[in-house]
């Protein structure tokens, strides 16, 4: 816990999920290690001030079934009033698969008996059925999801009021589908790690008089622009799902091309998992550009590492320039965002040369080219071209 609060201070967070809170001994460790900030809904680690980092219980649950001769594999979040209403939780699901096998546990029950249950147990509970697009284990995945909200949840699709829209998507690409309108789109990081450019490279954003979990959860129903400030999104290209392709043949095809070979690999014959970009033309009803009226904020930002590996020419973002310059960036600046979103292109090449200066200033205007991730292999920036 001590590592989390570390990292998300990091960062520029100031509210994290828990994760894993139906998981029986995380769910004992967090109640060892974090205490209620009076009147909010919401978690502090003991002995720190509620100024440092808040908490959110939160946890996220597979729910794998057979409908209609078809595997259906749906991940959920759930975003938990409080602590002892994460145990009523983990003990409504109990009947339905092992709690204690796995942080995000395999429920063997439909996504609307899911909801009837954590809606019995729980009902401040928010619901979110997560990374609606990615092909494998969501609502709309191309191989096991649904082409409706109503589909999947039934008479329980009322009491769905987001969804999030995963790292290979975006808003905008939600705005083709008009039955979509309804929805807040929200975006969380899905990290299953401490490391920086897991953690926090997808953020919702709230500005609230005062924060509480009620607070949130109401921003969100009611899609409220000036609570709910919009959301902090990798550009989705950045994503492992993004475009069509097969990865053990390293072929990657955006959306037409995917269309003009029926989705066979023109390599191996065998099926191509079929991207986001393609799943999301397959069910709009509204041109690529669309935008609603009123429409929430976002904006695209890949983590300081990624754009720290491409200014300097690492391999990956764990080489030990990268954290060199990482930890020079945080010791100056104090932490990530403030980095990636404010301090002045001047200060930054002053501290770390005009090369990496340049390059957080073209993530910052949304102008660094990502290749499309796909099948599994996340997406890369490329570096900026010699003119």
């Amino acid at each position: 816990m001590a590592e989390l609060v570390r990292w998300t201070t990091v960062k520029g967070l100031t509210l994290v999920g828990t994760g894993d809170a139906t998981h029986p001994l995380w769910l004992k460790e967090l109640k060892q290690e974090l205490e209620p900030v009076q009147g909010t809904g919401l978690y502090k680690k003991r002995g720190q001030p509620a100024s440092l980092t808040w908490f959110m219980v939160t946890a996220e649950i597979s729910t794998v079934y057979e409908e209609a001769g078809k595997t259906r594999k749906i991940h959920h979040v759930l975003w938990i009033p409080s602590l002892e209403e994460a145990e009523q939780l983990c003990e409504a699901l109990r009947p339905f698969g092992r709690m204690d096998s796995d942080g995000r546990p395999t429920l063997k029950m439909t996504g609307a008996e899911a909801a009837e249950r954590i809606f019995e147990a729980s009902k401040g509970t928010l619901l979110v059925p997560a990374h609606v697009w990615t092909p494998w284990f969501s609502l709309f995945g191309d191989r096991s999801g649904f082409d409706t909200v109503e589909d999947c949840y039934e008479e329980h699709s009322s009491k769905i009021h987001a969804l999030e829209t995963g790292l290979s998507s975006d808003p905008s690409m939600n705005w083709r589908l008009s039955i979509l309108d309804k929805y807040a789109m929200i975006s969380n990081s899905d990290s299953h790690s401490l490391w920086p450019w897991r953690l926090g490279r997808e953020a919702c954003v709230f500005d609230l008089e005062r924060v509480s979990f009620d607070g949130i959860i109401s921003s969100l129903k009611d899609r409220d622009p000036a609570r709910f400030r919009g959301t902090i999104e990798v550009d989705p290209a950045y994503g492992k799902y993004h475009w069509t392709g097969h990865h053990r043949c390293g072929l990657s095809l955006p959306s037409e091309v995917a269309i003009s070979v029926h989705n066979i690999c023109p390599k191996c014959g065998k099926r191509l998992a079929k991207g986001v970009d393609q799943r999301v033309s397959e069910l709009a009803d509204r041109p690529k550009g669309f935008r609603p009226v009123n429409a929430q904020v976002f904006v695209h930002l890949l983590p300081l590492h990624e754009v720290l590996a491409t200014a300097l020419g690492s391999n990956g973002p764990n080489s030990a320039a990268v954290w060199s310059t990482y930890n020079k960036l945080i010791e100056v600046f104090g932490n990530e965002f403030k980095v990636l979103l404010t301090t002045p292109y001047e200060v930054l090449a002053t501290e770390v040369g005009k090369a990496v200066a340049v390059d957080i200033m073209r993530n910052r205007e949304g102008r660094i080219e990502v290749v499309p991730g796909y099948d599994g292999v996340y997406g890369h920036a490329l570096p900026l071209k010699a003119s």
